[in-house]
């Protein structure tokens, strides 16, 4: 489980920088808080961070239902892609609105798969427990 939490903490850790990076972009294209429309650009780095925060409300609980209930080498490796999609949709979407897309389906892929995994996983234990 170790390496689950770590996984977990670097999409903490990601969500982090997500978030320096829009505080950086408040200052170059001139967006004071508490606004967050002003500039294209900025409204993009600003969806990113948001985008991946309705991400992360999934991803935390499912990662750790997939681990304890089905695997938790599995559980990490899709967390890793978790993060590595995040990276990417950060990097495409603050180019172009349209460059998102790849890196979208590559964190909610996994997120869906944990999600599900871990509703089966502790559907089935609940069942076995119960009868």
């Amino acid at each position: 489980m170790a390496l689950v939490h770590f996984v977990l903490a670097l999409a903490l850790l990601e969500f982090f920088a997500f978030g320096y990076a829009v505080a950086r972009a408040r200052g170059t294209y001139k967006v004071a808080a508490p606004a967050t429309t002003g500039h294209e650009v900025f409204e993009r780095y600003f969806r990113v961070q948001m985008n991946t925060l309705e991400q992360l409300v999934v991803f935390g609980p499912s990662l750790m239902l997939f681990a304890w209930y089905v695997n938790a080498w599995i559980a990490a490796a899709l967390g890793l892609l978790f993060v590595i999609g995040r990276a990417l949709y950060f990097r495409g979407y603050v180019r172009s609105a349209e460059g998102r897309h790849l890196g979208f389906l590559l964190s909610a892929i996994p997120n869906v798969t944990l999600l599900v995994g871990g509703l089966l996983g502790a559907a089935q234990a609940f069942i076995r427990s119960a009868f």
